[in-house]
């Protein structure tokens, strides 16, 4: 795993250079702490920095083809490598590494942009070629690794992360206004934006080209699903037999690796699953890891303990409390780039830092399957606000949702007539396209509330759930409502929250790797074309998972109700000693300051949290959304707030093709 970045000169701009790429570079060398490199030719420079895993010792980045012509960066891994350098190998290519990165270049020589229908991994790769004076980029089909770009000044210029392109000189970073209004709604910005103006995402599944100051970028995969009622035409039984397969067979290959593999066990259904293939295929020693919690609200480590013993692991088990919450997320702020609306990803971020500690880089784990194969609770929420709608007066059907909700005391509590006020919006608008999402989407205008005045104003005329709409697929009314509901989160949440601020961005700031054997193209293109109900029987979720697994788990985990991943909120930051970030950035001087939100209304919601009153989960959102959003203003926009050490640089390997040479600075 590595980072990315580089400039490529479009209309003949001075700052080309290898100090300002080394700059760029040393942004993100948490990405890569073991190695560090540049290529330059005058006209572009594309660097590295590295986090070795597969070819220790002869991996080095960038790295050219026997031509000399073609030369390459790549964040990532491409777990069929072997099976691809012997075709490669068939059709005459000599190999001098034994790395990933060779292979994929090769590749790229031979079938130029068709190689990515080729690939099974997790990549971003960049290609220079010096004859054509061309850039070709490409992301991997669901979004693992990222990469963001933008044109200044007459420089095209890419980094694995946003905080490597702002190194850039004379760039100021400033707040994507219409990004702040699709995150306050999604939790997301959409895809290709960011929350940095004229900083844009390259989607998943997407690649660029840019042939002078020519961007074209271009989809070579899309997430789509069978038609309803043209579904793979298999049994219940076979289907399970044949998911078995596919599994097994991506974390054979998500076990590739020069150095040794762990597992996260959360102690849910889908990390338990990869842990058990993982025994299956190596049954010798392997490492789990989880992290556990002191507030038994949130806490799942007995279930942990019981995988663990059950698959006969080597566990390490940590625990945090919700000051540990509370210190670590100003660095989780840093590092995702982004405002957030749960602390969620701070202990992902604690637990990669422990991972770590421990030597290892890289940790398989059970992300993925909640989209792929219909786990969260907003699809089982649908299914009752559905079966609801049908009776929208009845007193009955809204207290499945208590049972849906057991591990969330405010709901769980509530009666009938409160379900109906918290639960009913839109209630029988069963036919909009985003049925299973507006109960969350409304619970994002509460929180838009929050915005000042001239937040308001800017974005008055803009709707974020419009242009979502102009996104859907034109096969997307041919799906049933369950696969509509799944490409919907797999499309927004997945990529660019999920993956990034809990996945990538998490483990990435720790110089740690995750894999992840549910998000195998092949097992996310078999499961899309199966019946909804092998996935959701009536509100049972993954169904054919627990089915498949089956004498195989300990009972307790195949039969436990859904629990969300959840961290503590309040109580991280309202207790007897809160950390001084908290009162300073949530305080009227400094909300009237940054001018993003509405002091008054803040100090109300403050108010009622330090009183002692019952809050909601709006609420607890609410505080986390507008103290994160102060943290990423004061860091990257007013760079008031330091979280990490200054900026050291980085003495990367620079290939020179201008001076023939090889130097390191």
């Amino acid at each position: 795993m590595c980072g990315v970045a580089g400039i490529v000169n479009v209309n003949g701009s001075a700052k080309l250079n290898s100090d300002v790429l080394t700059r760029m570079l040393s942004a993100i060398k948490h990405r890569g702490p073991d190695e560090s490199g540049i290529f330059t030719d005058g006209k572009a420079s594309i660097g590295n920095v590295r986090l070795s895993i597969i070819d220790l010792s002869t991996g080095q980045q960038p790295m050219c083809n026997l031509k000399g012509n073609l030369w390459i960066v790549f964040n990532g891994e491409i777990f069929n490598y072997l099976e691809l350098k012997d075709e490669l190998f068939a059709l005459g290519h000599r190999f001098r590494t034994t790395s990933d990165t060779e292979v994929l270049l090769h590749l790229y020589e031979e079938f130029g942009s068709n190689c990515l229908s080729k690939l099974n991994g997790q990549f971003v790769f960049a290609i220079w070629n010096t004859q054509t004076q061309s850039l070709f980029i490409a992301r991997d089909r669901v979004g693992i690794r990222p990469l963001y770009y933008r044109f200044f000044e007459g420089d095209f210029i890419f980094a694995s992360e946003i905080k490597g392109i702002n190194e850039f000189p004379g760039i100021v970073p400033e707040i994507n206004f219409k990004a702040i209004s699709q995150l306050f709604t999604f939790w997301t910005p959409l895809p290709g934006h960011s929350p940095f103006k004229d900083v844009f995402e390259l989607e998943p599944g997407h690649f660029l080209t840019l042939e002078g100051a020519k961007l074209t970028i271009k989809k070579y995969w899309e997430l789509t699903f069978a038609n309803h009622n043209r579904y793979h035409t298999t049994s219940f039984n076979q289907a399970q037999e044949e998911l078995y397969h596919l599994l097994l067979d991506a974390v054979k290959l998500r076990l590739r690796s020069d150095v040794p593999v762990a597992a996260y066990l959360s102690g849910g259904l889908d990390s338990s699953i990869i842990t058990s293939f993982i025994k299956e295929l190596s049954p010798s020693h392997l490492q789990t890891f989880s992290i556990g919690f002191t507030d038994n609200d949130y806490d799942e480590s007995s279930y942990q303990k019981e995988v663990s013993s059950f698959l006969n692991t080597q566990h390490t088990n940590f625990f945090c409390s919700a000051a540990d919450v509370a210190e670590a997320f100003p660095k989780v702020v840093w590092y995702s780039e982004s405002p957030l609306f749960r602390t969620a990803p701070a202990p992902m971020f604690m637990l990669s830092k422990k991972v770590r500690e421990s030597n290892i880089k890289v940790v398989v784990t059970g992300e993925g399957a909640d989209e792929i194969l219909a786990g969260y609770d907003i699809f089982r929420e649908a299914e009752i606000r559905r079966f609801w709608a049908r009776y929208p007066n009845s007193r009955y059907r809204p207290l499945l949702l208590k049972r849906l909700y057991n591990y969330i005391p405010q709901i769980s509590s509530m009666n009938a007539r409160m379900l109906q006020f918290v639960f009913g919006y839109k209630l029988t608008d069963t036919g909009n396209p985003f049925y299973a999402f507006l109960q969350r989407w409304n619970n994002g205008s509460f929180m838009r509330q929050y915005f000042s005045n001239s937040l308001k104003e800017t974005i008055k005329n803009f709707d974020p759930i419009e242009e979502m709409e102009r996104m859907l697929p034109k096969d997307y009314y041919r799906w049933d409502t369950l696969s509509q509901a799944q490409w919907v989160e797999s499309k927004l949440l997945m990529s660019n929250y999920l993956l990034s601020s809990q996945g990538d961005r998490m483990g990435m700031a720790n110089s740690i790797e995750g894999r992840y054997p549910f998000l195998d193209y092949r097992v996310i293109e078999y499961t899309s074309q199966l019946p909804p109900d092998f996935k959701l029987k009536g509100i049972n979720e993954k169904y054919i998972l627990k089915k498949m697994m089956k004498d195989k788990l300990p009972e307790s985990i195949l039969k436990r109700s859904k629990q969300a991943y959840r961290a503590p909120i309040t109580s991280a930051f309202f207790s007897d000693n809160p950390p001084e970030y908290v009162n300073y950035y949530l305080s009227p001087e400094k909300i009237k300051k940054f001018d993003l939100f509405n002091s008054e209304l803040v100090s109300q919601l403050v108010n009622k949290i330090k009183s002692g009153r019952p809050i909601s989960e709006n609420d607890a959102m609410a505080v986390t959304a507008v103290l994160s959003t102060q943290l990423f203003y004061a860091m990257y926009i007013e760079k008031s707030f330091e979280v990490i050490q200054p900026l050291t640089l980085l003495a990367p390997v620079i290939t020179d093709k201008r001076k023939f040479s090889t130097t390191t600075i």
